[in-house]
């Protein structure tokens, strides 16, 4: 039976002192205790002393021994560290940090932390062992012993309250704040006033409560309806105080007592019973803790509103300065005494308390009596042979009856009034962040909180929800898509400049003035301050409104439940709508002013506005936001109201963070999952995050916060930050009716884009919730797939029910897996790929990669504390993250921020798939090209001096045949080394996850180009072999043509040796003898004809049957050599009856003119280009400069032609005027007639005798003249060997130098030192510079052509203007290097035969043996200079014609080079144009893939053109296409195919055939500014050369007008560098 309470008119039981009785003794006994207070403080002033000693010895257990050791803060647990790895077990050391930790995770257990003892033995303390006694009489005074003298026995391991108290002070006040906030949330008791263990001031933290929000319902006892919430920070809440202390020692617990009253499931206060206790608990006495019961409600709660419990540790006649203040505060007091005697110290404090005016409980211990009031407020009951909760249910009903009444009321924030008690705001710090953060939030003070972001915050409002909804038209076109694009554009530009405008309200400009000039503590301060009175201003009117939303969507559901279609329910559901937007508009934190930052800074960036006098700073916006992003705080990625990412900010943001940090790795960490499903708790607890979590405060949009890896752990993992990505609810009630679904698959694929590792948070087990969620992520992570992205994920099963049994487990497993497989099939179904499994999509592992959680509460909130099991949880799910993260590489700071852009852009679209271009793989990529070129050319560059040397071998007849396997060979060591260098780029390259999807590839690839390299310069060998054996006739006469004619030279010269000649006089005789001397020579042979190729072609086409006049005609308006490059083909076109009916019909009365208009011209400029490419390869297959020309050859080339025109005309609906096919002919003929003839010259000159013989005559004339002269056999020798020399030195130098020239600058000009992509730009670039219509025109038609004609012109340049020095010198090494070697023969043969005694004949033979190898000779007969005998002044003569011979080289033109074999800018064409050149079947420009043959990836450009550039127009019109065909694929419009009348939605052009298959065209809304430059500087020239207009649907846009050359060129930078 419970004990009532005792109305004191009652009589009081026998057993219980007189109260009245008691007050005189009390009274007389006062005088008494004055008498012992001197001995009482000397015995103080002794415990104090033994006290701060042993406080010390703690804190050295500790390791807080260092007085000047720096506070924790929260950065020293916002990262990633060792600790969180270690076992259940911890060191004395690591007690404070493991404390911490836990309690972040809201680990409630985290006072009863596990320790390891000194020698590493368990926590449970060993039992000790006596030692062996002789006699049991020694066992029995040992059993009977009250003092066991053994020292294990003694208490060894620290008391958990001193571990949180000492944590406590040496944390600083941002530590303290979180760790309070953290014990809050754990339903623990806070410190309130807390003695400083050294110096024993007092504090009060008011500052750590500054966090803590409280949630309760006033019960309504009266009417039965559900209570009122209230919810408001605890420092703002006036609530009554009960008071609690005691006097002296009691045996009762006091805390204990306190915490059956709260909480009888939970220790809110630590008591002498609880595990880990101790006696000896060094840093509590003199604290006084502070916790508040909530009620919920309901008719079961303990009290009925809010009650604030205040516990003073420690004997309260210690800490009289705390029971006083706390005494004055109270409501009620309940003093805990062990006994209530005469004459007793605590006397005195009690006979105070009972005359003070306020509520006072005394309870007994040593007392049996029943409760009795003893006046009014005035009661006492003893506690002797009671149990707590008898005990504990009176009390309650005693403070209830008591608080029934009048009260004092207790607000937290007043304790900062008490003098005497040092307040930790009164930092100066402190102050000052608080002081800035009241000015600020003065503005907003008396003001409607709905309408505070539409005056201050204007920029983020409807400006910017109209930015945004204009910005995703543009990926939406409907009709005109340039001129819709160009609209919104003009709209985009409008809105920036009103955001301009109404920027910098005064709340921004003192917010940023604020963070610009506070010192970084003081920040901190003022963000916290500033947060803490907004939530202030918004918090009532937003639980308000959250209340109505809540009873409003209470009735809608009660009105669908019964099917109601009426006018109510539409009624109710406008006002639901109403309220969400009010909901909206009142919610209002310190993120929204961060949103307006960004907003601002985008305006002005966007308008590019000079700062007006009193404006901030814009430019230095993300300056300081990356300040913070980097001190922990969260910032917002994507803005949860308007549903946007603001890219400019958060590029800009995030690199400002690099420019501070450098570009670190991340590992991005995302998480997503229904709302309110406990996903920024999870993430908060596990990581010490900041994420928004309070009533009325759901992550809206996606916030990201940065995790430092520590230093210990670096060598763990390769990036140095966890970022994690927290995002707004699936299925937000927020956005119910508005577009959801599509909502949250536009969150769900950008996330799990960003993510490394994604969570999925599946709150509960209600499966259509999770078929809901699971449908959204299988989508998202379908399309990861589909773009090559490959995170990984994690699913969470939070709340479920029983996660401890694992047969339960295994079968919430299995059910995932079905549902994940069911989900991924009809994914790959509307995706249009195929999956079986939900593994086919992502690697995933049900065993391993599924989480369950507990229950967040153990019990019923408000009271309940968090699971154990959950922490637990979140410390498992926290390993397996770190571990899967360690074995990820992560991406760089600049990655990730190229991969929000790549993302957004393309989740903008409405075909993800097809928009995504990924920025970063296209950057690594363009990297592995390069690198590719770098290879290639090490493999070309070192073949081409392989084949220069077989070259000379060859031309001196000791080679006649080269294999395969030799020039394998001789090329091995080179591409050996470069297939070691590309593994290592493969292995070690930081992307080399990424790098791997192209290593088959690549490896492939510079296998496949050696061997085409190793086989082409075969080919070129053998037809040197082929041309030398065809010569071989020739070659066999030579040395009997030049013996003899060496002779007939000496003897005319000996004839005439006495005769005084003049120069004149002895050309006239020489020419008088050599036409006889010719004609004797070559009478046996025939001489070789030139050839006649425009009389041929003319043979030709009269034999294919076109009459001479039109042919005449044809030849001599010279428009044949342009038929390539013409804008349109009309002029070549009969219209058909089909075509005209397909005119009539529609209307076009334009003669000549099909239905698709340029549509035609694009097959017949393809047959063009197809017919001069065949007829071209097919003529310079045959052997001209072996064998020489034949008119079979060009009537060859005529009949391809001729099958090619009637193909065409064959598949087509148009037929080609004759004029067409000989204008054609006669181009192909005008394109082969250069190398044929060089080909037949080049046969002739090799194959002619007469030829050869005429062209020996300046030689045998020198000679001539020399010996007339009077020179000696060794002078003329000598003379004879350096004309000789000088042809082949001359060769060698020059196709040495081309391959140096070539090597230089393929590594130091910027355009030919990168990828095919770099070409381009700069061939673009000087188009724009020389602003020459006729070579745009050859680049659009034939881009490969013109990037030929671009590398010979800079080549030229480089060579003759830019860089002729460096050129020089180049050929000054070489020429140095040749004259070396020459001079080295000359002396080793010299000295050679001189020592042997030799001959001329053996001198000769010597000289060239040592040069064969480098240099190319005709022999000379020795038969003429038998009579050298001095070879010494044989060898002064040849270097004396060296010197000269090397001096003209050196200052030689470099215009030479150009007639021989190595060509500087054929090596390189043949190095940089060897890729992709296949156009876009739209807009025709072309594919810049360095790889020629790229398979399986898709054609690509950079960007794309206007289609006007190509020639194209509008069906049935002569209006020029404006249209850009990356706009047009995210529109709705049509295209038609030139085979088909059937339209096809650009949208879907994959489907049109395999050409347009081939190419992937991803959206753009960039400005392009480049074509649209073109299309305005050449619009006349366009006109004309097409024979179109830029006028109605093909109108310019005015904003086209706009762009200046500069401006274009710039794009093309801006564009190149994105890829």
């Amino acid at each position: 039976m419970r004990l009532g309470i005792v109305v004191p008119l009652e009589e009081p039981r026998t057993n219980c002192t007189s109260v009245g009785s008691d007050m005189k003794e009390m009274e007389e006994n006062a005088e008494e205790n004055k008498v012992t207070k001197s001995m009482k403080i000397s015995e103080e002033l002794d415990r104090k002393k033994k006290c701060q000693m042993e406080i010390k010895m703690l804190l050295d257990r500790l390791h807080f021994q260092d007085k000047n050791q720096q506070k924790l803060s929260p950065a020293d647990f916002l990262q990633i560290n060792l600790s969180m790895k270690q076992d259940h077990d911890t060191s004395e050391k690591d007690l404070a940090r493991t404390f911490l930790q836990k309690l972040m995770m809201l680990d409630y257990r985290t006072r009863y932390i596990p320790v390891q003892d000194s020698h590493e033995v368990n926590t449970v303390m060993s039992i000790p062992i006596l030692e062996n006694f002789d006699t049991n009489d020694d066992d029995l005074d040992c059993l009977f012993s009250t003092s066991v003298d053994i020292d294990e026995l003694k208490d060894t391991h620290v008391h958990p309250m001193d571990v949180q108290m000492a944590v406590f002070h040496y944390s600083d006040n941002f530590l303290k704040q979180s760790m309070v906030t953290k014990l809050s949330q754990c339903q623990y008791a806070l410190p309130l006033l807390v003695p400083d263990p050294l110096t024993m001031d007092i504090e009060f933290p008011l500052w750590t409560f500054r966090q803590i929000i409280k949630t309760w319902k006033v019960t309504q006892v009266q009417d039965d309806s559900n209570g009122v919430m209230t919810c408001m920070p605890i420092c703002k809440a006036e609530t009554p105080m009960v008071f609690f202390f005691r006097l002296d020692s009691p045996s009762v617990s006091k805390s204990e007592l306190m915490n059956t009253m709260i909480n009888n499931r939970h220790s809110t206060f630590f008591h002498r019973n609880c595990p880990g206790s101790t006696k000896s608990c060094y840093l509590m006495d003199g604290v006084a803790e502070i916790a508040w019961y909530c009620p919920a409600g309901k008719h079961n709660d303990a009290f009925t509103d809010c009650i604030a419990f205040c516990n003073l540790h420690g004997d309260a006649l210690l800490s009289e300065k705390q029971r006083d203040i706390l005494i004055e505060k109270s409501s009620v007091n309940v003093v805990l005494a062990p006994t209530l005697k005469k004459g007793h110290e605590s006397s005195i404090v009690i006979t105070n308390l009972y005359k003070n005016p306020e509520p006072l409980i005394i309870l007994i211990a040593d007392d049996d009596c029943n409760a009795i009031q003893m006046k009014k407020g005035k009661y006492k009951m003893g506690l002797k042979d009671r149990s707590l909760s008898d005990v504990s249910e009176q009390l309650k009903k005693i403070i209830a009856e008591v608080l029934s009444g009048q009260h004092k009321s207790f607000q937290l924030e007043t304790m900062a009034q008490v003098s005497g008690v040092r307040v930790d705001e009164d930092d100066i710090f402190c102050q000052k962040g608080k002081s800035a953060a009241m000015k600020l939030v003065d503005l907003l003070q008396d003001m409607d909180v709905t309408k505070i972001k539409d005056k201050f915050l204007p920029c983020q409002g409807k400006l910017w929800h109209d930015w945004c909804k204009t910005n995703k038209e543009l990926y939406h076109h409907k009709g005109q898509t340039e001129e819709e694009k160009s609209n919104n554009l003009k709209k985009l530009m409008k809105i920036r400049q009103d955001q301009c405008t109404v920027s910098c309200s005064e709340v921004m400009k003192l917010f940023i003035e604020s963070l610009s000039s506070l010192s970084s503590t003081e920040k901190e301060y003022f963000l916290k301050w500033t947060q803490i009175l907004i939530d202030a201003l918004s918090s009532n009117e937003l639980l308000t409104i959250l209340q109505t939303y809540d009873k409003k969507w209470s009735e809608v559901l009660i009105l669908k439940k019964k099917h109601d279609k009426s006018d109510v329910l539409n009624s109710k559901q406008t006002e639901l709508e109403q309220i969400s937007k009010t909901l909206q508009s009142a919610s209002f934190g310190l993120e929204h002013i961060f949103r307006e930052m960004g907003q601002i800074y985008e305006a002005h960036e966007s308008v590019q506005k000079q700062r007006k006098r009193g404006q901030t700073d814009w430019t230095k916006y993300p300056e300081l936001a990356a300040e913070l992003m980097i001190s922990g705080h969260p910032v917002e990625l994507m803005d949860g109201d308007a549903g946007h990412v603001p890219l400019k900010w958060i590029s800009s943001l995030l690199n400002e963070v690099i420019r501070k940090l450098g570009n670190r790795r991340l590992f991005v960490l995302s998480v997503l999952g229904v709302q309110s499903s406990g996903k920024s708790t999870m993430l908060n607890a596990m990581f010490g995050l900041q994420f928004a979590v309070s009533a009325g405060r759901c992550t809206k949009g996606a916030f990201m916060q940065l995790v430092k890896v520590s230093k210990e752990m670096t060598t763990e993992f390769r990036f140095d930050y966890i970022l994690v990505v927290d995002t707004e609810g699936l299925r937000a009630l927020e956005l119910a009716g508005n577009s959801t679904l599509h909502h949250d698959n536009e969150l769900a694929t950008f996330v799990v884009g960003l993510g490394n590792m994604t969570l999925i948070n599946i709150f509960g087990e209600n499966p259509a919730d999770m078929q809901d969620v699971l449908q959204i992520v299988v989508h998202a992570f379908m399309r990861m797939k589909k773009v090559r992205l490959s995170p990984s994920c994690v699913f969470v099963h939070q709340n479920v029910s029983d996660i401890a049994a694992a047969e339960k487990n295994m079968d919430g497993k299995r059910r995932l897996q079905e549902k994940l497989d069911q989900m991924a099939q009809l994914a790959a179904k509307e995706e249009g790929c195929n999956a079986e499994c939900f593994s086919d999509v992502i690697a995933f592992d049900v065993q391993k990669d599924v989480k369950y959680f507990a229950q967040l509460w153990e019990g019923s909130p408000p009271m309940a504390p968090p699971n154990p099991g959950y922490s637990e949880s979140v410390q498992d799910l926290k390993k397996i993250i770190v571990s899967k993260a360690s074995q990820s590489a992560g991406i760089t700071l600049s990655q990730f921020n190229n991969k929000i852009q790549d993302l957004w852009n393309a989740l903008m679209n409405e075909h993800f798939v097809f928009s995504f271009k990924n920025t970063l793989e296209i950057a690594v990529y363009r990297k592995l090209e390069v690198q590719y070129g770098n290879w290639t050319w090490s493999l070309r560059s070192n073949m081409l001096s392989i084949e220069n040397k077989l070259y000379t071998r060859i031309e001196n007849g000791k080679l006649d045949q080269v294999e395969l396997s030799y020039l394998f060979e001789e090329i091995s060591k080179t591409y050996e080394q470069i297939k070691e260098d590309l593994t290592t780029y493969f292995d070690d390259e930081r992307d080399k996850e990424m790098l791997v999807q192209w290593r088959g590839r690549f490896e492939s690839k510079i296998k496949e180009f050696n061997e085409e390299l190793v086989r082409g310069v075969k080919r070129k060998l053998d037809e040197v072999i082929q041309q030398k054996a065809a010569c071989k006739k020739l070659d066999d006469k030579k040395p009997e043509f030049e013996n003899k004619l060496l002779q007939k030279s000496k003897e005319l010269a000996h004839k005439l040796k006495d005769k005084d000649k003049d120069e004149e006089e002895l050309e006239k005789q020489f020419n008088s003898v050599w036409s006889v001397w010719v004609g004797e020579l070559t009478a046996d042979t025939k001489p070789i004809q030139d050839i006649t190729l425009e009389d041929d072609q003319l043979t030709v086409l009269e034999e294919l049957g076109f009459e001479w006049d039109l042919i005449n005609a044809c030849k001599n308006s010279d428009k044949y050599k342009h038929i390539s490059r013409l804008g349109n083909y009309f002029q070549y076109l009969y219209p058909n009856k089909h075509q005209e009916q397909q005119s009539q019909q529609s209307g076009d009365n334009v003669q000549g003119k099909g239905t698709r208009g340029q549509g035609v011209f694009e097959p017949i400029r393809s047959l063009i280009d197809d017919a001069e490419k065949e007829s071209l390869d097919a003529i310079k297959r045959k052997p001209v400069a072996v064998r020489g020309y034949r008119l079979t050859y060009l009537q060859e080339m005529a009949k391809i032609v001729k099958e090619k025109v009637t193909e065409f005309e064959l598949k087509n609906k148009y037929t080609l005027k004759k004029e067409f096919t000989v204008d054609l002919l006669l181009y192909v003929f005008h394109r082969a007639q250069g190398w044929l003839s060089e080909s037949h010259n080049k046969f002739k000159e090799n194959n002619d005798a007469l030829t050869y013989v005429e062209n020996k005559k300046i030689r045998y004339y020198n000679i001539f003249r020399s010996f007339c002269r009077g020179n000696s056999s060794a002078v003329v020798l000598g003379e004879l060997i350096c004309e000789k020399l000088k042809v082949s030195l001359v060769e060698a130098v020059w196709n040495k130098s081309a391959i140096d020239l070539a090597g230089e600058m393929r590594c130091s000009f910027p355009a030919f030192s990168g990828n095919r992509l770099n070409l381009e730009k700069h061939v673009l670039k000087l188009l724009a510079e020389e602003e020459n219509f006729d070579h745009f025109i050859t680049y659009i038609r034939h881009p490969r052509k013109h990037v030929e004609s671009f590398i010979k012109r800079e080549v030229k340049k480089y060579i003759h203007t830019d860089h002729k020095d460096k050129a020089a010198n180049i050929l000054k090494r070489n020429v140095e290097d040749i004259n070396k070697l020459v001079k080295q023969a000359l002396f080793m043969t010299t000295e050679e035969v001189k020592t042997q005694n030799g001959e001329t004949e053996t001198w000769l033979d010597k000289f060239w043996s040592l040069l064969k190898h480098e240099l190319t000779f005709d022999t000379i007969s020795s038969q003429n200079f038998s009579d050298i005998n001095n070879f010494d002044f044989l060898k002064e003569e040849v270097e004396k014609g060296l010197a000269r011979i090397i001096n003209e080289m050196n200052n030689s033109s470099f215009n030479k080079m150009t007639t021989f074999r190595m060509k500087p800018d054929q090596i390189l064409i043949d190095q940089l144009c060897k890729c992709c050149w296949v156009k876009c079947p739209f807009c025709g420009a072309a594919c810049t893939n360095t790889l020629e043959d790229h398979s399986p990836d898709e054609h690509s450009v950079p960007f794309h053109r206007s289609t006007a550039v190509s020639g194209r127009h509008h069906r049935h019109s002569e209006d020029m296409s404006l249209e850009f065909c990356t706009t047009n694929v995210a529109s709705d419009r049509s295209f038609y195919t030139s085979d088909s009348e059937q339209p096809v939605l650009y949208k879907l052009y994959h489907t049109a055939g395999p050409k347009y298959a081939s190419w992937r065209i991803t959206p753009d809304v960039s400005k392009l500014a480049y074509w649209k430059w073109f299309v305005c500087r050449f619009q006349e020239q366009l006109e004309d050369h097409y024979k179109l207009k830029f006028e109605n649907k093909g109108e310019i846009p005015d904003d086209w007008k706009t762009y200046s050359k500069e401006e274009a060129i710039q794009s093309l930078d801006e564009m190149y560098m994105c890829e």
